[in-house]
């Protein structure tokens, strides 16, 4: 597989900031969903969002997980909901908790190695294809859900397959100290950093005020890194003794030998926030695992078309298709 960009798209970041700012994202009328809202095994609740559209019966449903404060309505998730829509498939995007737009209860929130939650959401995902008569289930994670999504697949091993038919990780960050590390410097700290926090400190706060003394709010208002942030609220909140202990933990890259299932990783070299090194090699990947690592296309880039603004089609197509092939479904484009 090959990705070149648009000669108007020049370079690692221009690729990450257009296609989630300005790229059309769908064919035609805008995407619809309709929210159902999941009690969990702990008290607290998700919500999912499902394509509010007509599906073929025995079509597969594609499930996405977002990435770091991502939602249905990020620009790569209604692109695969316009893609999914076309293809008359299902389509649901579970919301880590507190990414729908309300706080969740629990003194928790979410993090790039909850793979327990994945399990827990696509067994149920997979209960009730089931039982409306629907194909295959196939997921495909964003950014940090691609690490979340592959952590799942090394810890199920060949039971993974008894839920999902493929799986596939876009612009993942495998080794999460190196991505953590490379965000936090230069432009990205000024630009990429400043746009997480900025959302990430005021629900964190949120959280405090629910639960007080679950952390230091003096602490967590002198975060200026995701480093920082990680080490006064991921970290602890979830069961890890600190930053690196977590990152070392979450990551899916040292143990992508273990998955069973067909997976697919696509990454780019020129990616700002996972470096080209970081990036794993044929022989770090059991034989289940596909590669497909392009020179160009940035982060949850990837947009084309001849001249601005382009299209977000490209992550879905690819992707979509692969994955549609891995379950005997047939993709038209």
């Amino acid at each position: 597989m090959n990705y070149v960009a648009p000669w108007w798209l020049p370079g690692g970041n221009l690729q990450t900031i257009w296609p989630a700012l300005y790229a059309r994202r769908v064919a035609g009328a805008p995407v619809c969903y309709r929210r159902e809202r999941w009690d969990t095994p702990d008290g607290d609740f998700i919500d999912v969002d499902f394509g509010a559209w007509p599906c073929v019966a025995d079509a597969p449903c594609v499930v996405l997980f977002h990435g770091l404060e991502g939602s249905s309505r990020s620009h790569y998730a209604e692109a695969f909901a316009g893609f999914a829509r076309a293809q008359g498939m299902a389509f649901a995007v579970p919301h880590f908790r507190g990414c729908s737009g309300q706080i969740n209860l629990a003194p928790r929130a979410y993090h790039s190695g909850d793979f327990e939650e994945i399990d827990w959401i696509l067994r149920r995902l997979r209960e009730q294809q089931r039982a409306r008569g629907g194909g295959a289930l196939v997921a495909v994670g964003v950014s940090m859900g691609g690490n979340v999504l592959m952590r799942w697949a090394e810890e199920m091993g060949t039971q993974a397959g008894d839920v999902a038919g493929a799986l596939a990780a876009v612009s993942a960050p495998l080794d999460l100290a190196a991505s953590g590390h490379a965000i936090g410097r230069g432009f990205n700290r000024q630009v990429y950093t400043r746009m997480f926090l900025r959302t990430m400190v005021p629900k964190a706060l949120r959280k405090l005020a629910q639960h007080p003394g679950l952390f230091s709010r003096e602490r967590l208002l002198a975060v200026r890194d995701l480093y920082e942030f990680d080490n006064v609220f991921t970290a602890p909140l979830h069961g890890f003794r600190g930053t690196d202990d977590y990152w070392h933990r979450a990551s899916a890259r040292p143990q992508l030998r273990r998955i069973r299932i067909p997976a697919l990783l696509l990454n780019a070299h020129n990616d700002p926030f996972v470096p080209a090194t970081s990036l794993p090699r044929a022989d770090e990947v059991s034989a289940s695992v596909t590669l497909w690592q392009c020179m160009q296309g940035g982060h949850v880039g990837f947009a084309q078309g001849r001249c601005p603004p382009g299209d977000a089609h490209f992550i879905p197509q690819a992707v979509g298709g692969w994955l549609a092939s891995r379950v005997g479904a047939i993709v038209t484009l």
